[in-house]
């Protein structure tokens, strides 16, 4: 079933190709609605607070340098392999839960608030935000949330209870939304950490990124259901 597409965005976003270099932040403002959210993924931002424990304001980001992870650059070693085995990868089963554990308050660098949260709520109900997540002895061991539209994938947030749980979610994501072999799809981690760098994830130029933005926009929009 395709999404349901719901209002425009009611304000003019910030056009990152005109952002200053080394500028990640570039504006404050505007709201979570739908059509604002799509809007913003669609021109290359993505939100995040900036307020009293990371609330409102909400700030509207496209890194100097984003981390990207493309079709046939996924690095999976011997261990991980191992790992794999002793998890369930399941699609949509659990997003409110995903979330839930991903805005957890005692992890460091926490952001998502309960506005964020509902938000990302309402575009899975919409259809545009999904879940994959690693199950392990019938229950949720790590996951990972973000938005699909056309070939892009924009991650968000993910979590891990077990070793390796997170990993094996995000190489679930990448197995099913390559699967079809287009090269115009790219999946969007926003910066690059340790962790992600160890599956292939690695920073591209602003520039770069809108280039591929552009070109993915035009992929066919994954389904995941």
């Amino acid at each position: 079933m395709a999404p349901i597409e719901p209002p425009e965005c009611a304000w003019e976003l910030v056009d990152p190709a005109r952002a200053p270099a080394g500028e990640d932040l570039l504006a404050l403002g505007a709201d979570l609605a739908p059509g604002t959210l799509l809007a913003a993924y669609r021109s290359g931002l993505f939100p995040m607070g900036v307020g009293d424990r990371d609330g409102r304001p909400i700030g509207w980001w496209s890194p100097s340098t984003r981390g990207v992870l493309l079709p046939g650059e996924v690095k999976v070693t011997k261990s991980l392999r191992r790992s794999m085995r002793r998890f369930e990868v399941r699609v949509d089963t659990a997003f409110a839960e995903v979330v839930a554990r991903c805005a957890d308050p005692d992890r460091p660098e926490g952001w998502i608030t309960d506005e964020v949260a509902r938000a990302y709520t309402e575009l899975h109900r919409l259809g545009w935000a999904h879940s994959v997540e690693a199950w392990k002895d019938g229950e949720l061991a790590g996951g990972l949330y973000g938005v699909a539209i056309g070939g892009l994938f924009a991650g968000e947030s993910m979590f891990s209870a077990a070793r390796d749980a997170s990993k094996v979610a995000l190489i679930g994501l990448v197995e099913t939304f390559f699967a079809d072999g287009d090269p115009r799809r790219v999946i969007d981690t926003q910066w690059v950490t340790a962790h992600l760098a160890s599956l292939g994830v690695h920073a591209i130029p602003r520039a770069d990124y809108l280039a591929r933005l552009e070109v993915a926009l035009t992929a066919p929009h994954w389904h995941p259901r």
